[in-house]
């Protein structure tokens, strides 16, 4: 069909999305209405004692809906976590399942319904090439029901789902449509239970989801043309339906993300986040991201003895979103001569004037506008602060490489020596 080198088109998909406060409660009449007799609800210790599984639980009784529970979803997944719900979902033969939590649990439940679909599957057939095979998706999976809890991953949007492949290292995933859940159930009373430093961290991955598939690659520069609709990725580059939401989040993050981060009963702020995330998942997970998240899965998977506050978790952690926004200054900084109105426009919604700003400063404007917004939510400073050095730098690298499902998105190409000098520019921030 493609006689061209890049694409021509693009396509737009997302789940359907419920938004309002308290409507996690319908969820037992959403299943009884599809007619479930055995579902799955995955969650994860900590969400387990919490009032969003409670009012879910709740509702499935009331109905009369008759579920088993898995609740050893490991916050940041690894291929080892993932396949211990796979066989927990293969053994429960379920016909519905239901994720209650952050983009951990939502993104675990999509791999247990995947692999619950091809039962005759291997683990790697479906992870993205090059760590696996990134095959296409040919049975059809169960319904799936996400409540998120965070406002941050957009997973509830999205056919992704990601986890640390722990030889390598690397944060990877599975990308394809088919993984999309069927409904996103968005209620932010959930969000009020969210600690102060998961507010913040999860905010990150919004704002850095919305400034970068805003700056990526445009989906008709892409290549190659895809020979059959069916290889058309997920992640498709920047394109005007993408554009439309990543806009719309930056403006919600500029105005609320510091008041839902400083205050946790501030409902407005914290609501209007939930729906930020929502909003950001729909413009990444049809355009993508590049070179923040590139950077970001080695940067989580590399974790030494850095323990986040407010994580309630037995294993050193950097969270998704505080390992993605860090280099977010360098990154801009160097992607912005391929894009530079853009690149403005952004540090203008996040507050700056760039009324007399010239094209060419337009990356040192918006790092700087970054580095401030960072700084006011006394983010660490830099990779230094999480427990890295400049001798990490080269696994740091090694790690970014098979990432070029996202990093090929980033409208500047790059080198080995590129993401060198960028992680080098993010050991200190300020």
């Amino acid at each position: 069909m493609c006689e061209r080198k890049t694409d021509y088109a693009f396509e737009m998909a997302c789940s359907n999305i419920r938004y309002g406060a308290g409507v996690t409660r319908e969820i037992g009449m959403d299943l009884q209405n599809m007619g479930a007799r055995n579902v799955c609800l995955m969650t994860d210790r900590t969400l387990s004692q919490l009032p969003p599984v409670g009012v879910v639980l709740d509702s499935l009784t009331k109905h009369g809906v008759k579920y088993k529970i898995y609740e050893d979803v490991r916050v940041e997944p690894t291929d080892k976590s993932f396949k211990a719900a796979i066989d927990f979902a293969k053994q429960g033969h379920f016909d519905v399942y239901v994720a209650v939590g952050g983009g951990s649990v939502i993104d675990t439940c999509k791999a247990a319904n995947l692999y619950a679909s091809h039962p005759e599957a291997e683990f790697l057939d479906f992870v993205n090439a090059p760590i696996g095979k990134g095959k296409p998706i040919t049975a059809t999976l169960k319904p799936l029901i996400a409540v998120p809890t965070t406002a941050g991953t957009g997973s509830e949007t999205t056919g992704v789902a990601i986890f640390d492949f722990e030889n390598l290292k690397a944060k990877t995933g599975i990308a394809n449509r088919a993984l999309k859940p069927t409904l996103g159930m968005v209620d932010p009373l959930h969000t009020l239970h969210m600690p102060s430093r998961v507010a913040a961290n999860s905010g990150f991955d919004v704002l850095c989801h919305a400034l970068e598939s805003f700056t990526a690659l445009p989906y008709n520069l892409r290549s190659p043309c895809p020979s059959n609709p069916i290889n058309r990725p997920a992640y498709q580059g920047s394109n005007p339906i993408s554009d439309v939401w990543a806009r719309h989040a930056l403006k919600i993050v500029a105005k609320y993300l510091k008041r839902a981060v400083r205050d946790a009963g501030d409902v407005e702020a914290r609501s209007s986040m939930h729906l930020a995330s929502v909003f950001a998942g729909i413009g990444f997970g049809n355009a993508g991201v590049h070179l923040c998240h590139g950077m970001s899965y080695p940067i989580a998977g590399n974790v030494k003895t850095h323990r986040a506050k407010g994580y309630n978790v037995e294993h050193p952690i950097v969270p998704h979103g505080l390992s993605v926004v860090l280099t977010s200054p360098a990154v801009f900084a160097f992607t912005a001569n391929m894009c530079p109105e853009r690149h403005l426009e952004a540090a203008q919604i996040l507050g700056t004037d760039v009324s007399s700003i010239k094209k060419d400063d337009a990356g040192r404007v918006l790092a700087d506008t970054l580095r401030s917004f960072l700084y006011d939510l006394e983010v660490e400073d830099g990779l230094s602060s999480v427990g890295y050095t400049k001798e990490d730098i080269p696994s740091l690298v090694k790690g970014t490489i098979p990432q070029e499902r996202v990093t090929k998105l980033s409208p500047r190409a790059h080198t080995e020596e590129d993401l060198t000098a960028l992680f080098a520019a993010s050991m200190k921030l300020y």
